[in-house]
């Protein structure tokens, strides 16, 4: 095996030429240093293609000096890349997580350098990608060249997340802090009680998993009292460390990885991170494995708790574009609200707000034009707001529309009334 070559973040990134397609490792693991480093050569690059998922961190990809350098072709939208996306300079490619690494494997987007982050070697000579091995494993078994930034501040996570110091045509030591994320400070009244609300679907025994944001955060802290709770998600948040702390997931019922969460990425504070630090009860795996539905299913009550921007009458659910403006993506939602819905006695939950902070509605007569479905209304089965709960599988579109109006803000059921008369008739 050959010797690992330690060179600065500017020598490492001058195996990046013009033309190439380059992956950024995402989340916690975004490698600032790398990416700064390679940004600071725009003038010397032109029409390089950075494809990842989300990007934490103080990079800044909005810079207008960077138009005609960098592309961003980007696999999910997150705020970091929101505005590049959305003009000439970047595009989003919309497609479930679950099936990312196949781009990857097959070639149909061959990676020229992979940029990662990971922990420092242990006496092996192994390092860990930490916190996101999710569509970086794929990303590293096939990339061309790959750098990393190895951070003593990411955490050696087990599962699948394992590359050897051979792999690495540089490494970069860089001892920075891992980005953050607090969810549990955006709550308010409105996701308070969506949070009672789906809490009180989920049953003891059940395999959970959940998105990103503060309504998943509300259902944790409603779910102390529930037994024997097992984890196999997507991405893993502070709000279940306090679950698993006291036994309430202790994965005990699950066919598959037995007394282990299982997770594809980690996105949170410190106290995450130091909690998944060599811990062997927490496995981080390939996000292929994660999110494939004939593994999702295996595990009894699969509960999958995600969200929306807005849902029609009928069912349709946009959860990734407002319009034709491109906000986040696909992501993992579908590939669990199919598996939780082919589990024995699962449930796949939708959990919205009524209204928007403007005060709009988000259950609407028709999705707006240009926005995405997400999730179709033939997958849709639970659907939650502040205001009830109901379960749209096997009811018409009427019976579909008189209930998602029942559980809509009050401000708006006479509009929507209107609506439905319209479409359906006055009865």
């Amino acid at each position: 095996m050959k010797t690992p070559i330690y060179v600065t973040a500017e020598a490492a990134v001058q195996a990046i030429g013009s033309g190439n397609r380059v992956f950024i490792h995402g989340s916690a693991a975004t490698p600032v240093t790398l990416v700064n480093a390679m940004l600071a050569r725009y003038e010397e690059l032109n029409e390089v293609e950075l494809v990842s998922i989300t990007t934490l961190g103080d990079v800044a990809f909005n810079d207008p000096r960077y138009q005609g350098h960098f592309f961003i072709n980007s696999l999910f939208v997150s705020a970091a890349v929101r505005q590049v996306v959305n003009s000439e300079d970047g595009d989003y490619v919309p497609i479930f997580l679950s099936q990312i690494p196949q781009l990857f494997r097959r070639n149909i987007l061959p990676i020229d350098v992979a940029l990662v982050t990971v922990s420092p070697p242990d006496r092996h000579g192994y390092c860990s990608l930490g916190t996101s091995v999710d569509i970086a494993r794929a990303a590293v078994d096939t990339a061309r060249i790959v750098i990393a930034q190895v951070n003593p501040r990411m955490p050696r996570t087990h599962g699948e997340g394992f590359v050897h110091v051979s792999r690495f045509q540089y490494l970069v030591e860089s001892a920075i802090e891992l980005p953050e994320l607090n969810y549990a400070v955006a709550g308010n009244g409105a996701t308070e009680q969506i949070g009672k609300q789906v809490a009180s679907l989920v049953e003891n025994g059940a395999t959970l998993q959940l998105g990103i944001g503060a309504i998943p955060d509300q259902v944790l802290k409603n779910l102390e009292h529930h037994r024997d709770l097992g984890l196999h998600t997507e991405m893993f948040s502070d709000g279940i460390i306090p679950l698993i702390e006291k036994g309430v997931i202790n994965n005990r019922h699950k066919k598959l990885n037995v007394g282990r969460s299982v997770t594809g990425f980690l996105a949170g504070t410190r106290k995450l991170y130091d909690f998944v630090d060599d811990n062997p009860t927490v496995r981080v795996m390939d996000i292929a494995y994660v999110n494939d539905t004939s593994i999702i299913r295996q595990n009894r009550k699969a509960t999958a708790i995600n969200s929306a921007i807005e849902i029609d009458l009928t069912g349709q659910v946009c959860a990734d574009s407002i319009g034709t403006y491109q906000y986040s993506g696909i992501g993992g939602q579908m590939d669990f609200m199919r598996g939780a819905s082919l589990s024995e006695n699962g449930k796949p939950i939708i959990a919205l707000p009524s209204a928007t902070n403007k005060g709009q509605s988000r259950i609407v007569p028709y999705l707006k034009q240009g926005a995405g479905v997400v999730t179709t209304r033939g997958h849709v089965h639970w659907v939650v707001t502040e205001y009830g709960i109901v379960d749209l599988f096997g009811k018409n579109l009427k019976q579909r529309a008189k209930a998602l109006i029942g559980i809509a803000h009050p401000d708006h059921q006479e509009s929507l009334e209107r609506a439905y008369a319209e479409r359906f008739g006055a009865k």
